[in-house]
C-alpha cells in the first residue's frame, strides 16, 4: 500500500535529519564561572580584610605603638665581654613637631615612597598592582608597594624581616585602621620621626643634623635660638635624604656616592613630575653637588674602638633592624678585642703620632673564624668620623700581585717560569696605545723568576704575567676572594692601578683566603653577603635577665676559591718578600707571609700579611688626599717595607704577647707551667729575634728629618728602601728567590694618551684612578 499524499498531508519528516542540535552546557558552565570567581574572590577579600580589622582592633591602642613609648638601649660589649658602648641613634631620638619639618623633606619622602599619600586609605591598591607588575616583568623584587602608613606600622611593630604574609596583612589592616584615627600630616610626622636613615641617623631631625649641620649654610640648626635643621633642607638636601630610606646602606651618600646620587635625582625628578619643585629649582638641586658632611655620633664609646663601633654598628642594623639595634635591650657580643686594638693602636703611634703627618688603617681577622679583632679606622673619630678601614677605597699598588700569581698558578704557570725583565711595551687592544711598564731607575735583572719577581715586585714581570692570564680573569679572582669593591681589568690593574681603590678591610679579608688553604670565610653574621664579621652573637634581654642563649650567633661560612694545594704553594711564596725582599721589617721571629704595596710617588703605603693566627692589612697614607710621602720616612720615601711593616710587626709582637700570657694564665689555674716553659719556639709565638729582624722601635717616633729608631738590618729590597745587609738563609721548603735590582717601578703612558689624574678632596678616594685603562697606571711596586 503506497503512503497517502495530497495537499492535506505533509511528508513524514525524517527525525534524524531535522532533530534539534544540543546546547553545549560547557558554555554555560564557563559563563556562570566568570560570574562565580569576581564573587568569590571579592568574599575572600572582605573575609580576611575583616578578619584583619578584628585583629587590628585587638592590640594596644595605636598611640603606645610610635617610637614615643620608651625603650631601653642595646648595649655592645668586645669578645671577651668588655663593654665598648650603650647604643643609641645620633643625637640620641629627636622628635620634632609637623611645623618643624621642612616643605621640601615631606615632598620627597612622599614623592619616592608613596606617591598618593594623601589620596589613598592607608591601603594602595594601585601601588600594589604597579609594583607587582614590575616585579613580573623584571624578574625580581623590584618596586616596594607599602603606602608610608604601612611602612610607619612597620617600623612601629618592629617588622623589618621575615614577615609574614599574615603579618602584612596584619600591617595593612593597622594601616586602614590608622587613616581614621589619626590625620595624614600625623601619620607623615610620626613616620618621619621613626625612620631610619643610616649612618646612627635615626629621625629627620637627626638625619638633618648628621649629614648637614657641619655645612656652614645650617650653621647652629637645632639648637636654643635657631631653627631646626630639618626645618632648613633644600629640595636637594631633602631629596638624599628621601633617597636613603630605601636601603641606608646601599644608598648611603658617604661610601656609595654614585648611588646615591642617581637614587637623589630620582627623587627630584619626581617632585618635578608632582608640580613640586619649579624646573628651575630643579635643574639647580639636580646640578647640585652630594654634600654630606658627617657629623660624628654624639655616645660614650670605649676610647680607641669609635671606628669599629662606627662599622658595626650598620653591620647590626642590617641584622635585626633599626629599631630593634638601638631600641631593642639587646647585648651584642661583638668579634673586636680591646686588647688586641690598643695593640694596633699603639703600633701605629710608635712611628705616625706627629701632627700633620701621615695616618694608618690597621684591619687584623681572626684567620680560623672570620672575625675581625681589631680596627684603625683613622686618627681622631670625633675629628674626622671617616672610617678609612671601611671606606677608604685607595690603589693597592703591588699587593696586587698576589692574586695575579693566584691565576697564574691555576693555569699551569709555576712559580719558576722566568720572563723577561726589561722596559715592556704592550699593545692595548681595540687603540693605537701602549702600556708602557718601567722599574724604578730603569733597574732590570734580564730574566726572572715569577717567585723572584714576587719577592722583590719586579713590575716587568708581573705586568706580562698579569696580561697572559688575563686581567679579567685576575679581577673576577680578586672579587670572589674578598674584594667587594669593582675591581677594573684595565692593563694598568696588573700593578695595582684600580679606577676604584680597595679597603684595608677587603685586603685583608682577600689575603685570608691563602691563609686558610683557599677558603674564603665569613659568618651568618658577617658584614653583607660573605663579608668580614664584626658580631659574634645577640642575646635579648627580658626585665632584667638576659637570655641564656643567644638571639643569634655568628656560624662560620666557609667556601672554596682556591684549591688548597696551590694556596700552599702561594703561601710559601708570599713568604720570599718577607724573608729576603721588600718587607724585611715585618720579621718577628715566626712565620709569616704577604706583600708590600707602593703606588706612584708613595701616595699609598701598604704591607698585608698573614701569621698562623691573624691576617693583618696596614695602609699608610694621607686620609683626606693623595699627597706623595717623598721623606717621611727618615728623610726618604714611605713605601710598603716601611711604615706598614713595621707596624705590621709591632702588632704581631704584642698581639702574640696577648695571647701568650692569656693562655699562661688559663695553664696555671689548671696548674700546668707555662706555654714558653713547654716549648722553645711554639707555633705563632714571639722568640727572639732572627738575623735581619727588625728590633722594637721607640714610642713616638719623631717625623722625617728627625730620625727614628726600629726598622730592620734584614735583607736587600731597594724598592721600598730597606738597608742593604745580610740576607738570612732560606729554608729547604720554600724556593730560595735570587735578589735582583728592581726597585719600585713606576707605569708611564705614552703619547697620546694620559692617565687620569687622581682624585683629591674627598676622604679615602685619593689614591687614584689607575689610569684610564688604555694607558699606564699609577701602582708601583
Amino acid at each position: 500500500m503506497s503512503d497517502p499524499t495530497g495537499p492535506h498531508l505533509a511528508p513524514v519528516p525524517d527525525e534524524a535529519a531535522f532533530a534539534a542540535p544540543r546546547v553545549k552546557p560547557r558554555v554555560k558552565k564557563l559563563r556562570l564561572l566568570a560570574i562565580l570567581l569576581p564573587l568569590t574572590v571579592l568574599a575572600g577579600i572582605s573575609t580576611v580584610f575583616g578578619m584583619m580589622m578584628a585583629v587590628a582592633s585587638d592590640l594596644p591602642a595605636l598611640e603606645q605603638l610610635p617610637q614615643v613609648a620608651k625603650r631601653k638601649n642595646s648595649v655592645l660589649t668586645d669578645i671577651n665581654g668588655k663593654r665598648l658602648t650603650t647604643l643609641t641613634s645620633n643625637q640620641g631620638r629627636i622628635i620634632v613637631s609637623s611645623n618643624q619639618i621642612g616643605a621640601y623633606a615631606k615632598y620627597a619622602v612622599i614623592a619616592i615612597e608613596d606617591r598618593r599619600f594623601y589620596e589613598n586609605s592607608g591601603v594602595d591598591l594601585r601601588g600594589i598592582g604597579r609594583a607587582l607588575y614590575q616585579d613580573v616583568v623584571q624578574g625580581r623584587q623590584a618596586q616596594g608597594g607599602s603606602t608610608i602608613a604601612q611602612q610607619f606600622v612597620k617600623n612601629a611593630l618592629q617588622a623589618q624581616s621575615r614577615r609574614t604574609v599574615f603579618e602584612k596583612l596584619r600591617e595593612a589592616a593597622m594601616a586602614y585602621h590608622l587613616t581614621r584615627k589619626w590625620s595624614k600630616e600625623r601619620i607623615l610626622t610620626e613616620y618621619l620621626n621613626s625612620v631610619y636613615f643610616g649612618n646612627g641617623a635615626y629621625g629627620i631631625e637627626a638625619a638633618a643634623r648628621t649629614y648637614f649641620s657641619a655645612d656652614p649654610n645650617h650653621a647652629g640648626c637645632g639648637t636654643s635660638g635657631h631653627p631646626m635643621c630639618a626645618e632648613q633642607l633644600t629640595p636637594a638636601e631633602a631629596a638624599l635624604l628621601a633617597a636613603i630610606i630605601a636601603s641606608p646602606s646601599g644608598y648611603d651618600p658617604v661610601v656609595h656616592q654614585a648611588a646615591a646620587r642617581q637614587r637623589r635625582n630620582l627623587v627630584l625628578k619626581n617632585m618635578l613630575d608632582q608640580k613640586r619643585l619649579t624646573v628651575e629649582l630643579y635643574r639647580d638641586a639636580i646640578s647640585s653637588p652630594l654634600g654630606p658632611k658627617l657629623s660624628p655620633p654624639h655616645v660614650d664609646t670605649r676610647k680607641g674602638s669609635e671606628y669599629f663601633v662606627s662599622w658595626v654598628r650598620q653591620s647590626l642594623v642590617d641584622q635585626v633592624g633599626p629599631q630593634r639595634a638601638f631600641e631593642g635591650n639587646l647585648r651584642v657580643r661583638t668579634t673586636l678585642d680591646v686588647d688586641l686594638q690598643q695593640a694596633a693602636q699603639q703600633a701605629v703611634n710608635n712611628y705616625l703620632s706627629w701632627p700633620g703627618g701621615p695616618t694608618a688603617s690597621v684591619v687584623a681577622i681572626d684567620n680560623q673564624s672570620g672575625e675581625v679583632r681589631a680596627m684603625i679606622g683613622g686618627r681622631d673619630y670625633n675629628k674626622a668620623p671617616f672610617n678609612l678601614a671601611t671606606q677608604g677605597q685607595r690603589q693597592p699598588g703591588s699587593s696586587m700581585k698576589p692574586f695575579i700569581l693566584a691565576q697564574a698558578l691555576k693555569e699551569g704557570i709555576g712559580p719558576g717560569a722566568v720572563f723577561p725583565s726589561r722596559k715592556r711595551y704592550f699593545k692595548v687592544k681595540g687603540s693605537t696605545e701602549q702600556f708602557v711598564v718601567n722599574n724604578f731607575q730603569d733597574e732590570y735583572a734580564g730574566q726572572s723568576t715569577v717567585a723572584n719577581a714576587l719577592t722583590f715586585s719586579d713590575n716587568a714581570v708581573f705586568a706580562a704575567l698579569g696580561i697572559k692570564v688575563g686581567t679579567k680573569k685576575v679581577a673576577r679572582l680578586a672579587e670572589r676572594m674578598g674584594i667587594r669593591t669593582p675591581v677594573s681589568s684595565n692593563l694598568a690593574m696588573t700593578l695595582g692601578g684600580l679606577r676604584e681603590g680597595v679597603t684595608p678591610l677587603d685586603m685583608a679579608h682577600a689575603y685570608e683566603t691563602f691563609a686558610t688553604r683557599g677558603k674564603r670565610v665569613s659568618g651568618t653574621l658577617g658584614t653583607a653577603k660573605d663579608g668580614p664579621v664584626g658580631i659574634h652573637e645577640i642575646k635579648r634581654v627580658t626585665g632584667t635577665d638576659t637570655e641564656p642563649k643567644p638571639y643569634k650567633k655568628n656560624r662560620l661560612v666557609t667556601k672554596r676559591v682556591l684549591s688548597a694545594k696551590l694556596a700552599e704553594t702561594e703561601t710559601q711564596l708570599l713568604t720570599g718578600p718577607v724573608k729576603y725582599g721588600t718587607a724585611t721589617r715585618a720579621q718577628y721571629g715566626g712565620f709569616a707571609a704577604g706583600k708590600t704595596g707602593t703606588t706612584e710617588n708613595s701616595g699609598d703605603a701598604w704591607f698585608v700579611g698573614f701569621t698562623d693566627r691573624w691576617t693583618i692589612a696596614v695602609w699608610v697614607g694621607y686620609p683626606t688626599t693623595l699627597k706623595p710621602m717623598l721623606n717621611e720616612f727618615r728623610g726618604t720615601s714611605v713605601t710598603g717595607g716601611t711604615f706598614p711593616a713595621m707596624i705590621w710587626h709591632d702588632f704581631v709582637v704584642a698581639a702574640n704577647k696577648i695571647i701568650t700570657d692569656r693562655n699562661d694564665k688559663e695553664r696555671a689555674k689548671k696548674g700546668l707551667p707555662p706555654l714558653s716553659a713547654t716549648s722553645s719556639t711554639p707555633s705563632g709565638t714571639v722568640t727572639s729575634p732572627q738575623v735581619g729582624a727588625p728590633m722594637a722601635p721607640r714610642e713616638g717616633a719623631a717625623p722625617a728629618g728627625q730620625g727614628t729608631t726600629g726598622g730592620s738590618t734584614g735583607g736587600t729590597a731597594p724598592q721600598d728602601q730597606a738597608p742593604a745587609t745580610t740576607t738570612p738563609a732560606a729554608p729547604s721548603t720554600t724556593p730560595t728567590p735570587t735578589p735582583t735590582p728592581t726597585p719600585t717601578p713606576t707605569p708611564t703612558p705614552t703619547t697620546p694618551g694620559t692617565p687620569t689624574p687622581p682624585a683629591t678632596g674627598d676622604p679615602g678616594t685619593g689614591g687614584g684612578t689607575g689610569g684610564t685603562g688604555t694607558t699606564g697606571g699609577t701602582g708601583a711596586g
